[in-house]
């Protein structure tokens, strides 16, 4: 099977798989606790049916949009993702190439295994910087200058991982950063050479927003000794208030779920959030993005700019989140598959294919540009 012979989220998938071994493809595919709210991210789409409306003389097709000040070429993003030099050796250099050929917005997260600067280099598209809020104040805000710097247009905080979710294929295997695999976990990599050609044959795994914070090497500080002694879970909304005041541009909140918390980050300030329960990798059993959606967007959709992730696999899922009110929506396994398939070739074959998507079911929709979307375009299954 070839990337070529990809031409949806499951083919990637299964590429993806065959070429990776067990424990890190567990890490990308897998969730928390039984992964319920993993699988409804996706079958939350499923309990909407699309109104199309015909004869509106559709040639033409402007998708794109305009978040938190920034214009994209189409209404879909690439959500900064953990660790990506793990799965291909080119990491976020291929997204950062994929997402300036298709001129949308793409992420560094705080552990990203490229720098903020060479990403900015790569690409001229719209920038986020994913953070986490660390329990030494001074260090959250050295990590907003040096975004700043690098010329970042947007930082988007995540709220929901104050403590890591209950990963449950990790533990089965051992994963870890630094690798700490049992003999299950090892026998896995044994059957994968080629990836472990690919990873040891390029340059060294590094974590560059963190490495003058996070030793990776022995006896050292893990990715999750990070989480539970660097992260505050103390962190409230006065905190982030004030972030939102230092940083002085647009400011996004990942991981809100309730009209309450869509308000509070109004009256901070924020400009946009993100509803998200992190691809159900953290509190499992909560509601999916999706479902969410309309009550928040009817509650401050005239005051912030509201997006949504979790589940995104087609051009219709974007289609549904764009006529609820939705500005843009973020995907993360749905581009992290291709990168681990094929590098930037995937990815760039996955957003062409989402594209194409997108531009067939607006045709098919009656609706030239995203405006013309709404809930008119919708049924709700009973």
């Amino acid at each position: 099977m070839r990337v070529s012979d990809c031409y949806n989220f499951h083919d990637f998938r299964r590429l993806a798989k065959k070429r990776l071994p067990g424990p890190i493809f567990n890490y990308i595919d897998g969730a928390a606790d039984d992964e319920v709210t993993y699988r409804r991210n996706t079958a939350a789409f499923e309990d909407c049916d699309l109104l199309p409306s015909v004869l509106n003389g559709v040639s033409d097709v402007d998708m794109s949009v305009t978040v938190m000040g920034q214009k994209l070429a189409m209404p879909v993003y690439c959500s900064p993702t953990a660790l990506q030099r793990l799965f291909h050796h080119e990491g976020e250099r291929a997204v950062a190439h994929a997402a300036n050929r298709f001129g949308t917005m793409f992420g560094v997260s705080s552990l990203g295994t490229i720098s903020l600067e060479e990403a900015r280099r790569i690409s001229s598209a719209p920038q986020v910087y994913q953070f986490y809020f660390h329990k030494d104040r001074g260090l959250n805000r050295d990590m907003m200058a040096r975004a700043k710097q690098a010329g970042v247009e947007v930082m988007m905080l995540t709220v929901d991982s104050i403590t890591g979710g209950n990963r449950e294929r990790d533990q089965r295997t051992g994963f870890a950063i630094p690798f700490r695999l049992n003999l299950a976990g090892m026998a896995q990599f044994a059957v994968k050479p080629g990836w472990a050609l690919n990873y040891f044959t390029h340059e060294k795994f590094r974590l560059p927003q963190l490495e003058s914070h996070v030793v990776m090497g022995s006896g050292t500080m893990s990715i999750s000794r990070y989480f539970t002694e660097m992260l505050d879970p103390a962190m409230n909304w006065d905190d982030v208030a004030e972030m939102v005041k230092e940083w002085g541009g647009h400011f996004c909140l990942k991981g809100i779920m309730t009209v309450e918390d869509a308000r509070r980050a109004v009256d901070i300030g924020c400009t946009g959030i993100v509803l998200s329960n992190h691809g159900g990798r953290q509190l499992d059993g909560s509601r999916s993005g999706f479902d969410q959606l309309a009550e928040i967007v009817e509650a401050v959709g005239d005051r912030i700019d509201v997006m949504m992730d979790g589940g995104v696999q087609r051009g219709t899922h974007v289609l549904k989140a764009l006529s609820l009110g939705a500005k843009a929506v973020g995907v993360g396994r749905y581009y992290l598959f291709p990168l681990a398939a094929a590098g930037r070739a995937g990815v760039e074959r996955s957003l062409s294919l989402m594209k194409t998507e997108i531009e067939r079911g607006m045709k098919l929709m009656g609706c030239a540009t995203v405006d013309r979307l709404s809930t008119s375009n919708l049924r709700f299954r009973t």
